[in-house]
């Protein structure tokens, strides 16, 4: 195996390599661009023209993708997977990463599209230098753009893996949700496909712009782009296997079977001061159901969250965050109106 395939453990240990390009028997070229960045460019003639972002590690203490990135980037190392699409496969918080957290000082994810120049310290720079990192590899605006950023699911959850479908300005070519005004959420029929494809179980269409990483990727460089929260095996086995597919250019089609649930966000309870209590019980599970005016948060001051909608359902539930940090999310099943593949 290529010296470049121990990228992880190269990270991790905080060294760079003495050869910094290096090229498989296959005619794979791989690239160290910094810590934490690998760039992957196929044989030419294999090339079919899509730009695909691999991130993982974006928060620290979430081990299956990253452990999901780096059975990838070794198995293109040793010549087991050939490419047919440029990779950058990207290593989100090595610094968190190395000492099993969440972050450092400040949420890596709260800090794109600009964020982080208002902010300070280790997260702020690392999210400016992916920014610039994207950006370049995304510099051939030709060529289709994808953008997985892989994070674990945390806790129990109704559903084994779904995704995180970041709203955008305006209509892009792979953008899951428009924000333009419409009697419904509006999501295009390749993004439907793509998430059947990676066999997701459901999909969180967001209406409002995140300062995430897959919503930066989404408005700055109109990708086709989500947060994917992954779980253990059996599912994460199933998931590797299409997410190699993608990477060889295997066509994507819809296979038979159940397509995603969709949801929409219609609540979101962030801490404005202290002390504050999650009112929710400790184990409970993402996606279960929560009735009508259940208690959900309360605050010093008086201020009390209560669900306001039939149907709803609980995700991301936190009980310890910072003031100013999202506490829990209210999602509903939605229909969507598809749009016609850009």
């Amino acid at each position: 195996m290529l010296a470049l395939g121990k990228w992880l453990e190269l990270t991790l240990a905080g060294r760079e390599p003495t050869e910094k390009i290096q090229l498989t028997a296959k005619g794979v070229k791989l690239h160290w661009l910094a810590e934490g960045a690998l760039q992957i460019l196929p044989p030419a003639a294999a090339d079919i023209g899509l730009d695909l972002v691999l991130s993982a590690g974006v928060h620290g203490n979430e081990v299956l993708p990253i452990q999901v990135l780096d059975e990838l980037v070794r198995a293109i190392a040793r010549g087991e997977l050939v490419p047919r699409v440029r990779l950058l496969c990207l290593l989100g918080n090595p610094g968190a990463v190395r000492r099993g957290v969440r972050y450092l000082e400040t949420d890596l994810n709260r800090l794109f599209a600009g964020a982080h120049a208002e902010a300070g310290g280790n997260e702020a720079f690392r999210a400016a230098e992916l920014e610039r990192l994207v950006r370049s590899f995304f510099a051939d605006a030709a060529r289709d753009r994808c953008h997985l950023d892989l994070h674990s699911v945390m806790r129990a959850s109704r559903l084994a893996q779904f995704a995180i479908c970041p709203a955008t300005q305006g209509a892009g070519r792979g953008n899951c949700l428009d924000r333009e005004e419409t009697t419904a959420p509006t999501a295009s029929a390749r993004a439907l496909i793509r998430l059947r494809t990676l066999g997701l179980a459901g999909a969180v269409l967001q209406e409002r712009p995140a300062p995430t990483f897959s919503a930066h990727t989404a408005s700055a460089h109109q990708a086709e782009a989500y947060t994917l929260e992954l779980s253990e095996a059996p599912s994460l086995a199933a998931f590797e296997r299409r997410l190699w597919r993608l990477v060889a250019g295997a066509p994507m089609e819809a296979p038979s079977g159940e397509p995603p649930v969709l949801f929409r966000v219609t609540q979101e309870v962030v801490r404005t001061r202290g002390p504050f209590r999650l009112c929710l019980p400790e184990a409970i599970e993402n996606f279960a159901p929560l009735p009508r005016g259940t208690l959900l948060a309360e605050e010093t001051g008086g201020q009390r969250w209560l669900v306001e909608d039939d149907e709803a359902r609980v995700l991301f539930p936190m009980a310890q965050v910072a003031v100013g940090q999202r506490a829990v999310l209210v999602v509903v099943p939605c229909a969507v109106e598809t749009l016609a593949p850009a």
